[in-house]
């Protein structure tokens, strides 16, 4: 099993930059696929980036190319996400998910077995 904690949301003007940070607890030592999914109101959930613990292979959605990065820190057990040139349409609430599979599939990330409380992100125009 894995615990995930979210810190690092708030509120940033269009064009700014955060960074999303995820505490990992449990069975650390395995190597799972983890990620970030955001979920806005009255949308479903939207798998943004994910990333194999075990190669540090990375996916993202296309909208979110080139602006955000998905990165982890093993020793530390955390994951982040870097998010840059902010847009007001990121607005959401973001998780952290994590499972034990054998391929990490960004548009299920959604679905993963464990996941975080969430961290808000607002992002003004």
């Amino acid at each position: 099993q894995v615990q995930l904690a979210e810190s690092g949301g708030g509120t940033v003007q269009a064009g700014g930059s955060l960074r999303l940070s995820c505490a990992a607890s449990g069975d650390t030592h395995l190597n799972y696929c983890m990620g970030w999914y955001r979920q806005a109101p009255a949308k479903g959930r939207e798998g943004v980036a994910i990333i194999y613990t075990g190669g540090g292979t990375t996916s993202y959605i296309d909208s979110v190319k080139g602006r955000f990065t998905i990165s982890q820190d093993k020793a530390k057990n955390m994951l982040y996400l870097q998010m840059n040139s902010l847009k007001p349409e990121d607005t959401a609430m973001y998780y952290c998910a994590a499972d034990f599979l054998s391929g990490c599939d960004l548009t299920t990330l959604g679905t993963y077995g464990y996941w975080g409380p969430g961290t808000q992100v607002i992002v003004s125009s």
